[in-house]
């Protein structure tokens, strides 16, 4: 591991490497990008693992998990597999892949966690509600310039600054 972790790629760069997979994605997959949907298949797979009975009498869950026979045939999942896998060795080739927890100077650790924890329960709950992630939305939704996908996204932003106001101390 290195002692100096190497900077950051330039976010410009980095927002033309994305549009370039992006458009891999779609040419290649027909499909855009998006995380939830994996997510929710594995979900509903792990559920049918412990609880059968309750898939088979879920409408939404059996749509999740009764579609396929194993839930790695799906695309999405893979993606996930990919994102977190290729994640780990960039972090490990800069120099960053090491144990921590990210925080302001007023918050504790375990404060920070369950506010993590919280934070992703509940966008959880509104991808799942919307039918879509912010990276199916924005980068997916936008590219093929979906009215519904741009208002969502300014909304995001939006609620993102209005809700920072708010936050701001814990980072200070």
């Amino acid at each position: 591991m290195n002692r100096f972790p190497k900077a950051y790629m330039n976010p410009y760069l980095a927002g033309i490497f994305l549009g370039v997979v992006l458009f891999a994605s779609f040419l290649v997959f027909g499909h855009g990008l998006g995380a939830s949907g994996g997510v929710a298949v594995l979900t509903g797979a792990a559920t049918d693992l412990v609880a059968p009975g309750h898939v088979e009498n879920n409408g939404y869950l059996v749509n999740l998990v009764r579609t396929r026979d194993n839930p790695l045939d799906t695309w999405l999942v893979l993606e996930i597999a990919g994102v977190l896998l290729g994640g780990f060795v960039s972090g490990l080739l800069a120099g960053r892949a090491r144990p921590g927890t990210c925080r302001g100077p007023r918050i504790g650790v375990r404060a920070r966690w369950g506010f993590a924890l919280l934070g992703g329960a509940i966008a959880g709950f509104g991808v799942r509600l919307s039918r879509g992630c912010t990276s199916s939305q924005a980068l997916s939704g936008g590219a093929v310039l979906s009215a519904g996908s741009w208002a969502f996204m300014f909304a995001v932003f939006a609620g993102a600054y209005m809700t920072a106001w708010f936050v701001r101390r814990l980072w200070n």
